[in-house]
């Protein structure tokens, strides 16, 4: 399963809309995002772009938890976690925070086979044993390019896609 992995829009609706837009052209049929939505017309952009099941954890500037749960709960393809999600993708555990320090832990616990995490704008693949911990980078573009990442649960592999 082919899934997209998104983080920190901070309420760039234009290079959200263009990730998603490449999001489907690429064929992902799952999408997990990593917090820093910021405002939950965000989130409503999001559910709205990508019909397949969206998983979320918040990050440190989702200021309004109340309206983005309730955003939320008016898509019934989006799961809204809170700071932390553990799912089984294809057999597979992958776990999503939007910190890295939280994730590098995670990923060293070798329970998952693969671990992400936003928050701090940059794009990285880590091998950690045998599990995959990567960060997509920013939706924002604030430090650099947009990008995004694409992780393949068969083989568990994940590469970075930078929007131009």
């Amino acid at each position: 399963m082919l899934v997209a992995v998104l983080s920190d829009s901070h309420d760039r609706l234009d290079h959200l809309e263009a990730a998603l837009a490449r999001v489907r052209s690429e064929g992902a049929s799952r999408l997990l995002f990593l917090g820093d939505f910021c405002a939950p017309f965000s989130l409503a952009a999001l559910a709205k772009g990508f019909s397949g099941p969206i998983d979320a954890v918040f990050g440190n500037n989702d200021g309004d938890p109340y309206l983005l749960c309730s955003v939320a709960a008016q898509h019934a393809h989006v799961t809204l976690h809170g700071p932390y999600a553990e799912l089984d993708l294809d057999g597979g555990l992958v776990a999503l925070h939007h910190y890295p320090d939280v994730a590098r832990r995670l990923a060293e616990s070798g329970a998952f086979a693969a671990v992400f995490s936003g928050h701090d704008h940059q794009r990285y693949l880590h091998q950690v044993g045998e599990t995959v911990w990567a960060n997509p980078g920013e939706i924002m573009g604030r430090d650099g390019p947009p990008s995004f990442g694409l992780y393949e649960t068969e083989g568990s592999t994940f590469r970075h896609v930078i929007l131009d």
